[in-house]
């Protein structure tokens, strides 16, 4: 009998990641917390309510048309506590090092890591170093750990979409993703693409302090917007329909995508969040993302209704109806 060995598949973000979890890791650290499953974990502690998350990068290459490892850890534990609803206090810097890493590189990652907090608001208030024998790594690796305060009226999760829902996207998809693999393999394209990597806490607090009724948020990263679409309708149990027509992709990463094979629905972002609201403070959310720097071509991609609970379904441009399952595989591994 062949032994079950751990797949890139398994890093994903896609189904084989969601199994792991769910048949491996929480049966054995279950707890109310953990089983929530949204991108930090939410504790009450001693009156105050704290939001807290990890992330571990590894992506390949270090160094990536509009940033580079460093800043992209930053911002992906940033946005992981603002998806909580929470304002990013303190972030924690793990970094395990390849003997052999130009002390160069290592400086300009550093030196990116404090821009990105300083331009997040963040303090980095504790780390630690490791060094690893070469050819045990590749070039480094790096964890964030990040905590923040969630303001007391506030109660977002993706749990809690409800039917009549609008889905809005704060901006274009599928361009950290396509940065990435165009470095990774040497592609040239007519048009720069770049990594939408951005921390969006200011935008998360514009948007919560303007009284907007906030169900759902979340930064659709490993997985793409698919299957974070995918994984709200579960948690929720409602269903969820977008239209392909309403799908904001530029051309360059369309025609990227088109040439590679890949579906945008599935590809990482770093910069962006999508965010449930109910019917009636739409308008208003989609002002108020809009007026963000990061946000400035936010759209309304879909609506959440009662129908195929824990599905969703894309209006595709010629008039059908096609199912959005959850990632199966890997399409471009080490991308974060």
């Amino acid at each position: 009998m062949t032994e079950e060995k751990i797949l890139l598949d398994h890093g994903s973000g896609g189904k084989l990641s969601h199994s792991m979890f769910s048949d491996m890791i929480l049966p054995l650290f279950e707890n109310s917390e953990l089983s929530k499953q949204d991108d930090g974990a939410i504790l009450d502690v001693e009156g105050a309510r704290l939001a807290f998350s990890t992330d571990s990068y590894v992506v390949d290459p270090i160094f990536f048309p509009g940033g580079n490892i460093g800043d992209l850890a930053v911002n992906g534990t940033v946005n992981d506590i603002s998806m909580c609803g929470a304002v990013p206090k303190f972030i924690s810097v793990g970094l395990i090092i390849e003997e052999g890493l130009p002390v160069k590189q290592l400086k300009i990652i550093l030196e990116t890591i404090a821009a990105a907090a300083k331009k997040a608001g963040v303090k980095i208030v504790t780390g630690d170093t490791k060094v690893v024998p070469r050819g045990k790594a590749d070039k480094i690796f790096i964890n964030t750990s990040g905590i923040g305060v969630i303001p007391a009226h506030v109660n977002v999760s993706g749990s809690n979409a409800q039917p009549g829902d609008k889905i809005i996207v704060s901006g274009t998809l599928a361009d950290h993703g396509i940065a990435v693999l165009s470095s990774r393999e040497g592609l040239k394209f007519d048009s720069d693409i770049k990594t939408d990597s951005a921390p969006l806490n200011k935008m998360v607090q514009s948007l919560i302090r303007s009284g907007c009724d906030v169900h759902v948020l979340r930064d659709p990263t490993r997985g793409g917007l698919g299957t974070t679409l995918n994984e709200i309708a579960s948690q929720s149990r409602v269903g969820i329909r977008i239209d392909e027509m309403s799908l904001p992709v530029t051309g360059p990463v369309r025609g990227a995508c088109e040439l590679l094979g890949f579906d945008p629905l599935y590809i990482a972002n770093e910069g962006k969040l999508i965010a449930f609201v109910p019917e009636k403070d739409v308008d208003k959310a989609l002002e108020i993302i809009r007026q963000d720097v990061f946000g400035k071509v936010a759209v309304i991609i879909g609506d959440v209704t009662s129908e195929d609970p824990g599905k969703v379904f894309l209006q595709t441009s010629i008039g059908g109806v096609r199912p959005i399952d959850m990632l199966t595989g890997e399409q471009l591994p080490r991308i974060c």
